[in-house]
């Protein structure tokens, strides 16, 4: 990751704020902001001049924070085009192949609409990260507000294309309710049994279970299997976006 720095803090009920710090150019740039005092206290304790903010959507738990951060920094703000008619303040509006920076780092901007029409991520191939907002979450994905299941369902396989040892950075702590809905939704997958147990007791110690890794994502994440062929069978799916469809139903009343 080299001159990159994630400092990752707890904002809101339930929300992770993030900001990106390159030591390089000492650019810091905010991915979303869910609490304007929150993230211009956190980057003043450490001394970082906010220049930038990276909207995921528009969601006021997501982009509520813009107007103060920026009259208080005079940062730019990126947004998605999709969802920028909701979004304050914006400079940018980006979509699917586009790319923003910090310093040397590119990011890429992909499309993962569903929970909203516009939602993005961004993906730093250089760092080996990307910060998806509500789209995924370990263990589960976001509820599909605005878009349809075909649509979310390839928005999910547009990060399931990232390579397997990119570390995710989603912008909830939902994973231990996210748990609970998948050893029901694919049960028998030990690799998710090992999981659900270490996310048990990461919150029984108030620890974070954010950042996750692709790769174990893939293998216990149902959302991401429901181009597998068991699954398909288990939700009755004849189509990986059907299958996506009946879990996200279901979880959605779970």
């Amino acid at each position: 990751m080299s001159g990159l720095t994630i400092h990752q803090f707890p904002c809101l009920s339930d929300n992770y704020g993030y900001l990106l710090h390159d030591s390089a150019s000492g650019e810091t740039v905010c991915i979303d902001t869910p609490d304007a005092d929150t993230y211009l206290r956190e980057a003043g304790a450490r001394g970082w001049q906010i220049t930038q903010i990276w909207n995921t959507h528009w969601h006021p738990d997501h982009a509520g924070g813009n107007e103060a951060i920026k009259a208080a920094t005079g940062c730019t703000i990126t947004a998605p085009a999709g969802d920028a008619a909701k979004i304050a303040g914006i400079d940018r509006q980006v979509g699917q192949g586009d790319s923003v920076r910090i310093g040397d780092y590119s990011a890429e901007v992909i499309d993962v609409g569903g929970h909203t029409l516009g939602h993005v991520a961004y993906f730093l191939p250089a760092a080996g990260f990307a910060f998806v907002g509500d789209s995924l979450f370990a263990l589960g994905c976001g509820r599909m507000f605005e878009g349809t299941a075909p649509q979310f369902w390839e928005s999910l396989s547009r990060l399931k294309a990232l390579p397997a040892d990119t570390l995710i950075y989603c912008a909830h702590e939902y994973t231990a309710a996210n748990a609970r809905f998948a050893l029901h939704a694919d049960p028998g997958n030990r690799a998710l049994e090992s999981y659900a147990a270490e996310v048990k007791a990461m919150r029984e110690s108030d620890r974070p279970t954010v950042p996750t890794l692709l790769s174990r994502e893939l293998a216990t994440n149902p959302f991401l299997r429901a181009d597998d062929p068991a699954m398909q069978k288990r939700w009755g799916g004849t189509t990986p976006a059907e299958t996506f469809a009946a879990l996200r139903a279901a979880k959605d009343t779970f």
